[in-house]
C-alpha cells in the first residue's frame, strides 16, 4: 500500500498531530498553535475580488491547429505552418452575473482565449455575439452598473436595463440578438465565439489589413428555451461548468472552426458602415469568412481557482502580426482589462501558471508583491543599458505607421532630430572660473566610479557642448583624450 505524503505547515515543517493545542481537554486554546493560526489566517485570505464582469466562468485547455496558410496576411510566427500546433486556454463566462450565479440564464457569454505562443502570450477576449451594447468606452462601466444591482435594493433591476438602452440606441443590435432564440445558449460546447472587435494583421511586408476573429462551433448550435432555462436552473445552477468538464473527461473534445474576415485599408474607408465600430458587423458576402485553423478543448484544470480563478486575459496581450484598431472600446479595453487584474491578482499576475507565458520573458519590470525574479535575477532593471547579454529591442519586429487621417501614428525616435548639446553649453560659458572648476571636480568624482567606456561616451556629450567642459572633466578624471582616434574632433562637434 503506498504510503501517504506528510502533512505540513506552509514553510515545510511536518506536522504530528492535526488537532487544536489547548490547555487540558475543556481548557482554551493556546496562541503557540502556529500550525491552527496559520490555518486560520490563510483561510480568511482565500478568496480574491471577482471580476467586476464575467465573474462566473468555466475553462479548459487544449490545442489550436494551423489548417490553411494566412502567412501572406500576418507574420505571427505560430501562424507561419500548416499543421503547427499552439497551447492553448480558454474561459467561459457569463457577463452579467456574480461569481455564484446560475450558468443557464440569458446572458451573453463570454470567450476569452490564450494562445501561449513562441513570441508570446496572446489573448483574444471576446463573446460568443459578434456585437456589443455600446461604441463609446465611457458608456461601458456604466451599461455594466445597470447589469448589476440597484444601489438601493440589491436587485436585479429591469427598469435601470431598460433605461439605459432606450437612451442608447446603439444598443440594439445587441439586445435583438440577446433576446432572440439564441439568447441562452443550451452549454458552452454549443456556441460560436467572436473576437467581436476590430483587429489587425501585419505582414513582413509590412502591410496591414483589419480583421474580425470568428471560432465556429463544430458541435453545432444548441440553445434553451425560457422553459427549458428556468427548469435547468432549477436543477443545476452550474450546468454549463458540469457539461463542459464532464464531455472533456469522457473524452469527447469539443471543437471550433476558426475564421477571419479581412478587410484593407481602401475598403475600410468606403465601407457603408464605420469599420471600427464594436455595434456593427461586416456582412459575410461583402467579407467572407477564411478558415485558418481549428480549437480543440482536450484537457480540464486540475484546480479550479489556480487556473480559472486566476486566469488573467487582457486584449493588449499581442504578438508580431497581430494588433489593435482605432475600435474606440478596443482601445479603451487594452487599458481596463490590464488594469482589472492588477488589482484582482497584483503586479505580478503573469507569473501565475495559467497565465505564464511558455517563451523566454526579458524586460526591466521589477518586483513588486510575489516576485520571484525567475526571468531577470541580477541583470540590470533600466534602458538603455550597455551591459552586455542584457535584452535589446530589435527592429525586425516594429509595427508599420498608421496612417489615420492626416496624422501618423508611430513610435518616433525621441533622441533623433534634437539639439541637446548648446543650451547645456550656454549654461557652461554662463558660469565663472570658479564655478566651472566646482563643476567638473563633482562631476569627475562621480563620473569616475562608472566603468572606462561609460566614461568615455558621456566625455563625447561634455565635448559637443563645449571644448572647455571636456577637457576639464578629462582632466580630472586623469584621461588624456588625444591618446583616443578621433579625438581632436571632439571640440569641433
Amino acid at each position: 500500500m503506498e504510503k501517504c505524503p506528510v502533512l505540513t505547515t506552509a514553510n515545510g515543517a511536518p506536522i504530528g498531530v492535526q488537532q487544536a493545542l489547548t490547555a487540558g481537554p475543556r481548557g482554551p486554546a493556546l496562541m503557540q498553535d502556529v500550525q491552527l493560526i496559520e490555518q486560520m489566517q490563510h483561510f480568511n485570505r482565500e478568496r480574491i475580488p471577482e471580476r467586476a464582469v464575467h465573474a462566473k466562468g468555466s475553462g479548459a485547455y487544449g490545442t489550436f491547429t494551423v489548417t490553411q496558410d494566412i502567412s501572406r496576411h500576418t507574420r505571427a510566427k505560430f501562424l507561419q505552418q500548416v499543421g503547427k500546433k499552439t497551447d492553448v486556454f480558454l474561459r467561459f463566462s457569463t457577463v452579467a452575473g456574480e461569481r455564484g450565479a446560475a450558468d443557464a440564464e440569458r446572458d451573453v457569454r463570454g470567450f476569452a482565449l490564450k494562445f501561449y505562443t513562441e513570441e508570446g502570450n496572446w489573448d483574444l477576449v471576446g463573446n460568443n455575439t459578434p456585437v456589443f451594447f455600446v461604441r463609446d468606452p465611457y458608456k461601458f462601466q456604466m451599461f455594466i452598473h445597470t447589469q448589476k444591482r440597484h444601489p438601493q435594493t440589491n436587485l436585479r433591476s429591469a427598469d435601470m436595463q431598460w433605461d439605459f438602452w432606450s437612451l442608447c440606441p446603439e444598443s440594439l443590435h445587441q439586445i435583438t440578438t440577446l433576446f432572440s432564440d439564441r439568447g441562452i445558449p443550451a452549454s458552452y460546447r454549443h456556441l460560436h465565439g467572436f473576437g467581436s472587435h476590430t483587429y489587425s494583421l501585419v505582414n513582413n511586408a509590412g502591410e496591414r489589413v483589419w480583421c474580425k476573429f470568428h471560432f465556429k462551433s463544430l458541435q453545432g448550435i444548441k440553445n434553451m428555451t425560457d422553459e427549458e432555462s428556468a427548469q435547468t436552473i432549477a436543477g443545476d445552477r452550474e450546468s454549463h461548468q458540469r457539461d463542459l468538464f464532464d464531455a472533456i473527461a469522457r473524452g469527447e473534445f469539443p471543437r471550433w472552426r476558426v475564421c477571419v474576415q479581412l478587410m484593407t485599408q481602401s475598403q475600410a474607408e468606403t465601407f457603408q458602415w464605420n469599420p471600427f465600430d464594436l455595434t456593427k458587423v461586416w456582412p459575410h458576402k461583402e467579407f467572407p469568412l477564411i478558415e485558418f485553423g481549428v480549437l480543440e478543448l482536450n484537457r480540464n484544470p486540475e484546480n479550479y481557482f489556480a487556473e480559472v480563478e486566476q486566469a488573467a486575459f487582457k486584449p493588449s496581450a499581442f504578438v508580431p502580426g497581430i494588433g489593435p484598431s482605432p475600435d474606440k472600446m478596443l482601445q479603451a479595453r487594452l487599458v481596463s482589462y490590464a488594469d482589472a487584474h492588477l488589482h484582482r491578482l497584483g503586479v505580478n499576475h503573469h507569473q501565475v501558471p495559467v497565465n505564464k507565458p511558455k517563451c523566454p520573458v526579458m524586460n526591466f519590470m521589477r518586483d513588486g508583491a510575489l516576485a520571484t525574479a525567475a526571468d531577470y535575477g541580477s541583470r540590470p532593471n533600466y534602458w538603455p543599458n550597455s551591459i552586455a547579454g542584457t535584452p535589446t529591442p530589435d527592429p525586425a519586429f516594429a509595427d508599420p505607421a498608421w496612417q489615420l487621417g492626416q496624422t501618423i501614428v508611430d513610435r518616433f525616435d525621441s533622441t533623433v532630430g534634437h539639439d541637446d548639446f548648446t543650451q547645456p553649453g550656454n549654461l557652461y560659458r554662463l558660469f565663472d572660473e570658479g564655478q566651472r572648476d566646482r563643476l567638473t571636480t563633482r562631476i569627475a568624482g562621480a563620473l569616475g566610479q562608472a566603468r572606462p567606456e561609460v566614461q568615455m561616451r558621456q566625455l563625447c556629450h561634455f565635448f559637443r557642448a563645449d571644448a572647455d567642459y571636456g577637457r576639464r572633466v578629462a582632466e580630472k578624471l586623469g584621461i588624456d583624450v588625444s591618446q583616443f582616434k578621433g579625438a581632436p574632433e571632439l571640440a569641433k562637434v
